[in-house]
């Protein structure tokens, strides 16, 4: 497990010293058979293109980390208004209201503790499992008809300049854009700190939801959980690094990500050779591999909630 001791040096490290690839090859999306998520080549981008944009996630970080410390969090409920962007240049893009609900609810479920494969935890992590407390709540869906094929990730489905849809109130509802993104990417979110203007988070059709058109093995609605899990502050477990922080305690050090349906026990090679926690949704297993948060995950979600929180005006 990890200890966290973090200077105002390493945050600026940590937020500016990563990968500098913002492309990403394209891939046929049917032979799609390891997750890709491009929020941290996103960061990275909107880190180039925003100075102050590391000045704000570190004084996030340390008022995280002090939120963490003084038990600074939230002791009401927080529910989440979703509005859901589709953008749609097909008749599967444009998904229906029961495959948008179908995702809110493993949202639901899945922040809640109550999805189907939360018994499967393992008993070694059974004391950090945590049932988050944050429930989702459709609020709007707003659809448009568009000629584009794909949208990249420079968040012009975002933008109404662009083509797309821009964010409705962001500072207290979470949007939700749904379209084809293309280059093999299954989603991306915007971290707290960056422009509300772009805040929310992108998924590609064919992954979002149950039924239908999703397309196995990220079927199950979780790349909606991992994409909300950064949107709420949270790193890749793995800390997008060779045996990296993901700035949480409760989780133990990953080599690299994780792929497909990983055997139990999977050991890192990192310092003390712990048992990775595989079945977290900040991996990049498949959907039916991942299944929990930790509890250090959840008080650091929840620490963004709590007043002068970066995303306070959510919080109860």
């Amino acid at each position: 497990m990890k200890k966290i001791l973090l200077t105002a040096t390493v945050f600026l490290m940590l937020f500016s010293c990563q990968n500098d690839t913002t492309e990403t090859t394209t891939q046929n999306a049917a032979a799609l058979t390891k997750r890709s998520c491009a929020s941290q080549d996103v960061l990275v981008a909107q880190l180039k293109a925003d100075p102050t944009l590391a000045l704000r996630m570190n004084q996030i970080e340390a008022f995280t980390q002090n939120a963490m410390l003084t038990n600074r969090l939230v002791n009401g409920k927080v529910e989440i208004p979703v509005v859901v962007n589709v953008l749609y240049q097909t008749t599967a893009e444009n998904i229906s209201l029961t495959k948008i609900q179908s995702q809110i609810n493993v949202l639901n479920q899945d922040f809640n503790a109550t999805n189907s494969d939360f018994n499967k935890v393992p008993s070694l992590f059974s004391g950090v499992k945590a049932n988050v407390g944050i429930t989702f709540v459709l609020d709007q869906v707003i659809r448009k008809s568009t000629t584009k094929t794909s949208w990249g990730t420079t968040d012009t489905m975002k933008k109404t300049t662009y083509g797309g849809i821009n964010p409705t109130s962001p500072t207290t509802k979470l949007n939700l854009w749904v379209c084809t993104i293309g280059g093999g990417i299954l989603g991306y979110a915007q971290f707290p700190g960056g422009a509300s203007s772009t805040d929310g988070v992108a998924i590609d059709s064919k992954y979002f939801g149950l039924s239908g058109t999703s397309s196995a093995p990220y079927n199950l609605g979780r790349t909606a959980t991992h994409e909300v899990g950064h949107w709420m502050n949270l790193r890749h477990i793995w800390g997008d690094a060779n045996c990296g922080s993901d700035l949480v305690t409760d989780t133990p050090t990953h080599n690299d990500a994780n792929y497909g349906v990983p055997a139990y026990p999977h050991y890192s090679t990192c310092s003390g050779t712990p048992v990775e926690m595989t079945m977290n949704y900040m991996d990049y297993t498949d959907d039916n591999a991942m299944y929990m948060f930790s509890n250090g995950q959840k008080s650091r979600m929840s620490a963004i909630f709590v007043s002068g929180g970066a995303r306070s005006g959510f919080g109860i």
